[in-house]
């Protein structure tokens, strides 16, 4: 951790004391699964692709350790991300043995892997506790969502959504957020299609800002002390993701803990082998990806949903039947 002394991790370029996070508790933990995926987006923050391996496969001997670690600090929820979290072998092995403790949220792009796995998901339902499956659909659009991943995925992630919502899982959406959009414009059309294919109006959307490739140059102002005291209450400061997440991830062949799940290509971010250690450190708001935390609001994260139910509401699996019958 020879970086939390350094200049640059603690002052902007200017010389002014950069703003930070320090992490006040542990509320989830997210384990990325690696940078392979079957699908190679343009623009996925990850750079993930077929065979990529930035960050190596995740196996259940791996996640098992943290699993513990995790409970031992008081988390609420595991999250999965990746790449493509059901291209690695392990995967089912690993939400089996979570879900025996806490619910877990899986972010997917909802094609092959998952619907050639799907059958694997239905012994999940009788776990303890609520797996929830976030799918990214891009645009409410399929020329637009298949131009970035692929023709034909818009329509199999649609019916990957429809599918996981009939079997009575839990289930998200993450979206792309456009530069100047009329963000309540098209929200609308996400409900619109929503309720056309029979699913909940009220499915949580999750919107994501332009982050940009790993590595990438951006050229954004620098967050200083003053800008987290003056634009930001205690509130909005206790909202970043970094207060109370950490990402777990494996590199060279080493189990890391990263600040959050921005932040993962630049290794001034790692703090550490274990979670109880990274949550000591402050969290400096260096990175490209922090200023868009800071100017959008955005953030990864859903609440953890209790009780073997979609959605957390009751009534969902009930107003589906109803949109069926009409």
């Amino acid at each position: 951790m020879h970086h939390i002394y350094r200049r640059d991790w603690l002052l902007t370029p200017e010389g002014t004391p950069r703003g930070y996070i320090q992490p006040q508790f542990l509320r989830e933990v997210w384990f990325h699964t690696g940078t392979i995926c079957n699908l190679s987006c343009s623009f996925c923050l990850e750079g993930s692709r077929p065979g990529d391996n930035r960050i190596e496969m995740l196996t259940f001997k791996d996640a098992k350790p943290f699993i513990h670690e995790a409970l031992s600090m008081g988390v609420e929820q595991f999250c999965f991300t990746g790449g493509e979290p059901f291209v690695i072998r392990d995967i089912f092995q690993i939400l089996d043995y979570a879900l025996t403790y806490r619910p877990c949220l899986v972010l997917t792009n909802g094609t092959k892997p998952l619907q050639l796995r799907m059958q694997q998901l239905l012994p999940l339902k009788k776990k303890p506790h609520t797996l929830r499956l976030r799918i990214s659909l891009d645009y409410p659009d399929e020329e637009l969502h298949d131009v970035g991943r692929g023709k034909g995925n818009y329509r199999r992630a649609l019916d990957s959504l429809v599918q996981l919502y009939q079997m009575g899982f839990a289930v998200s959406v993450a979206r792309r957020m456009a530069a100047g959009e009329n963000s309540m414009e098209v929200e609308k059309r996400y409900r619109k299609l929503f309720v056309s294919l029979g699913l909940p109006e009220d499915i949580h959307i999750v919107a994501f800002p332009e982050y940009n490739p790993p590595g990438s140059p951006a050229s954004v102002p620098a967050i200083t002390e003053q800008c987290m005291i003056r634009y930001k209450d205690a509130s909005s400061r206790a909202a970043f993701m970094c207060n109370n997440i950490k990402m777990v991830l494996k590199q060279d062949g080493v189990m890391k803990v990263y600040a959050c799940t921005l932040v993962d290509d630049d290794p001034d971010y790692c703090m550490g082998s274990s979670l109880t250690e990274a949550m000591r450190y402050r969290v400096m708001l260096k990175h490209h990806r922090c200023y868009a935390c800071f100017s959008t609001g955005a953030s990864c994260c859903e609440p953890a949903l209790e009780g073997n139910h979609q959605n957390g509401k009751p009534n969902m699996r009930e107003n589906y039947e109803t949109a069926k019958r009409s």
